[in-house]
């Protein structure tokens, strides 16, 4: 599995649960969801739990927790491996405190896969100030990874991370809210698969494979804003914009829209557009000239030149809970996203083994994908 859909997978960021928030403390709450993710030869599906509650005015803990199970037949996989199944489990707990117009935040979380172990630590502080109209955050995280290999007991490599955020929300008007936040990421260690190759050139029509070397470090830089306004019907439409670029020659944007519409008292509706674009790294390609022919060599799709649009609807209905009279509300909430990937220089090797066509002059390689995401939130 890619490192990339590695870290987008976790569908609650409980270790971000303070950032960009005001000096209050989030509501007592159980949310229990049930995600699927079907694209590109990948199915990931399962369970997740999240729960909140306050102890006194100045404490609260979340808790989390995650779990996948992958099945890949991906075109990575069909090319040069076999098809797997794997599980991917995912626990994290934070507490938060509340000190006058301050919230510290600390977190913990662990992820577990037959092949990969991560351990993070993250720290986050919020500030209400100008009469609760800006909101200053700031967070720090490490976190310590230990890559395996299936089928290989004697196969350790190991990541190091750390991530630096600041973020500033503020109120413009009555109607208007603006989010500003910029995060640096710096990773150290084994970066890349142990299972995927690269590919290179043979004289003679042909080409073969041998194995990946990446750099071990790498520093990313993201910068956001997110504009929201309130309609006077009682809707909302929202934007944003995000530029990234690291070390390794990536450069990417994503801009996306969103509107929210309550109606008949009890249903909120939402619909949203996102569109991202990225570069190539600079040791990507698609076919190399020989098997030596530069010190780093990749084929991670998710490395490469690509760009993808998505759209997505979503549903939520408030339903009564007057039968447990501990209980304040609930809601049944479904969330639908449909997502088209192009490959500018990714080609697709499916039905083109060595020796069948020319190197290099395969179809360019696109796949959509389709998530789900079915939730029931309880406010107690």
């Amino acid at each position: 599995m890619s490192m990339a859909l590695r870290r987008c997978l976790p569908l609650l960021l409980l270790l971000a649960s303070g950032a960009g928030r005001s000096a209050v403390l989030p509501e007592d709450r159980v949310d229990l969801m049930y995600h699927r993710y079907e694209g590109g030869g990948l199915t990931v599906d399962g369970p997740s739990v999240l729960v909140r509650k306050k102890f006194g005015e100045s404490f609260s803990v979340t808790g989390s927790y995650y779990v996948d199970t992958i099945s890949s037949a991906s075109i990575d996989v069909v090319t040069t491996a076999s098809p797997y199944t794997e599980r991917h489990v995912e626990k994290g707990l934070s507490l938060d405190y509340l000190h006058g117009k301050t919230t510290y935040t600390v977190g913990y979380m662990n992820s577990e896969e037959s092949d990969y172990t991560s351990d993070t630590m993250s720290f986050g502080l919020s500030q209400d100030m100008f009469g609760d109209l800006t909101t200053v955050s700031i967070g720090y995280s490490q976190g310590w990874d230990t890559v395996g290999k299936r089928g290989d007991a004697d196969f350790a490599e190991s990541v190091s991370r750390r991530s630096y955020r600041l973020g500033l929300s503020q109120v413009l008007t009555r109607s208007m809210l603006l989010s500003l936040n910029y995060e640096t990421d710096t990773s150290q260690g084994y970066l890349h698969s142990a299972y995927r190759s690269m590919r290179f050139n043979i004289p003679g029509n042909s080409y073969g494979y041998g194995p990946e070397v990446y750099p071990d470090t790498r520093t990313g830089n993201a910068a956001a804003a997110r504009l929201k306004y309130f309609l006077p019907w009682k809707a909302a439409v929202e934007g944003g914009y995000r530029f990234y670029a690291d070390t390794w020659g990536i450069t990417a944007h994503t801009a996306s829209i969103e509107y929210t519409q309550p109606m008949w008292g009890k249903w909120v509706f939402n619909g949203s557009y996102r569109f991202y674009t990225q570069t190539g790294a600079d040791f990507y390609s698609d076919l190399f000239p020989n098997a030596n022919y530069q010190n780093f060599m990749g084929r991670d799709k998710e490395n490469s030149a690509f760009s993808d649009n998505s759209f997505g609807v979503g549903a939520s209905y408030e339903i009564p809970v007057t039968w447990l009279s501990f209980l304040k509300k609930g809601t049944v909430n479904f969330q639908y996203s449909y997502m088209m990937f192009d490959y500018r220089d990714f080609r697709d090797l499916t039905n083109f083994p060595p020796g069948t066509a020319t190197p290099g002059t395969e179809p360019l390689y696109s796949m959509n994908a389709s998530i789900y995401q079915l939730f029931l939130s309880i406010w107690f």
